[in-house]
């Protein structure tokens, strides 16, 4: 019979399993840690690149082209009815305008499209079927639906989203009708 006060024989052995155990957990937390922040590095610059190349002069193109349309329909609504065709036209275009999307005229993102169908395996939903993406273009209908309720707005269907090249002859209209009136606007 042995004494209980002898040693355990595995009591050689179990610091070192649970010295091997610590260290691969320490490996695979570093290994995972290091994973994330290369996801975030390249996510950040992605970010950067995006908002730099495409979200800000996008964003500052519609922006000074709402700014110009409207000073152009204001200028025109203070002035006698001898201008009512300008001043449709310019009621049109900001109209037209006030419907336009970012996700309409932004360039497609090639390499985000090619990610998604290289993981399309990897899941049961099509491409563009995400929960996110879903939740994203029942809001973008509700919204076609609040515009249309707005007075004054023109009906389209929702399929009938405006284009870049749809902005670039608002753009052309604006720079007519303000050259039309001898107002120096640069939308």
């Amino acid at each position: 019979m042995e004494s209980p006060w002898e040693e355990d024989p595995r009591a050689d052995y179990a610091p070192q399993a649970d010295w091997a155990k610590l260290s691969n957990e320490f490996t695979n937390s570093g290994y995972r840690e290091g994973i994330i922040a290369g996801k975030e590095s390249a996510l950040q610059e992605g970010f950067d690149a995006g908002f730099a190349l495409v979200g800000v002069p996008i964003g500052r193109d519609l922006g000074s082209m709402r700014g110009a349309i409207s000073a152009i329909t204001s200028f025109l609504s203070s002035k006698s009815q001898e201008d009512s065709t300008a001043l449709t036209m310019a009621r049109e275009i900001s109209s037209s305008l006030a419907g336009v999307r970012f996700s309409d005229i932004a360039p497609v993102d090639q390499e985000a499209e090619q990610h998604a169908r290289e993981h399309l395996d990897a899941s049961d939903d099509p491409v563009g079927q995400s929960e996110e993406l879903s939740q994203k273009r029942e809001m973008e209908g509700l919204e076609d639906m609040l515009q249309r309720l707005t007075a004054g707005a023109p009906s389209r269907p929702l399929q009938d989203r405006p284009t870049r090249e749809d902005v670039i002859r608002l753009k052309e209209g604006i720079l007519a009708l303000s050259g039309q009136l001898g107002l120096e606007i640069t939308p």
